[in-house]
């Protein structure tokens, strides 16, 4: 059996093709994913979980301290045909929390080679020339954000893996809606209590709704609104 509680976040590795039940994306094999007992799969993009990295199990103290850190977190199962039943696979967690785990095993090896690999998978995910566009569009419809929060906020739009909103076709034309719509899901996570509410057990839906106004100020303040 798992050592998952009620209160954790679960992703699943999918056994069989699946759509998304929000985009209506395909998601094919293998695809990781959150069920809703109504609308069946989300990606993790809908289900605003595509921000978190992936710590594989197998260093407890890593894993332990990388949740300690994260406000959100969300353990990953897969079905084992062998066993019948779903085995955890490792733990989904905010990169700032991983990091500073990290940071308290610097006397691991394996963790700090695993930080290097992380860097350079990002860094291998990245279109640099297509990121600096999407940075320069957010900087110019935003231009009082912080100083460098929109290539932070272009990195993570534009990697290459599916569901995030800078891949989008309106996206590569650096359409303002597919811009703004990857702001908003920067700020929600960064500048509220968003993820908070989520590890709370919110729906969505009604952690939104409480961000809402916060989100809005925020991107009048940094569109440079009176």
């Amino acid at each position: 059996m798992t050592n998952t509680t009620c209160s954790d976040l679960t992703v699943f590795i999918a056994r069989r093709d699946v759509i998304c039940g929000e985009c209506g994306e395909a998601l094919g094999h293998h695809a990781w994913i959150t069920l809703d007992r109504e609308r069946g799969a989300f990606c993790l993009a809908c289900a605003d979980l595509d921000h978190l990295v992936f710590l594989p199990a197998g260093d407890a103290a890593l894993t332990r301290r990388a949740k300690k850190h994260s406000t959100l977190s969300a353990v990953v199962l897969e079905w084992s045909r062998a066993r019948e039943r779903y085995e955890r696979q490792g733990l989904l967690v905010e990169e700032s929390g991983l990091a500073q785990a990290e940071g308290e095993c610097l006397a691991d090896a394996d963790a700090r080679e695993r930080r290097r690999e992380r860097e350079a998978e990002r860094r291998s995910e990245e279109d640099q020339e297509y990121v600096a566009l999407f940075a320069a569009a957010v900087r110019q419809m935003y231009p009082a954000c912080p100083p460098g929060r929109e290539r932070v906020i272009a990195e993570h739009a534009c990697r290459k893996y599916s569901g995030r909103v800078g891949r989008s076709a309106a996206a590569r034309k650096l359409d303002a809606k597919a811009v703004r719509l990857a702001v908003i899901a920067h700020v929600r996570h960064a500048e509220t209590n968003y993820d908070q509410l989520l590890s709370q057990g919110y729906e969505r839906g009604d952690a939104r709704g409480e961000v809402e106004v916060q989100v809005e100020r925020v991107l009048a303040r940094w569109a440079g609104a009176t």
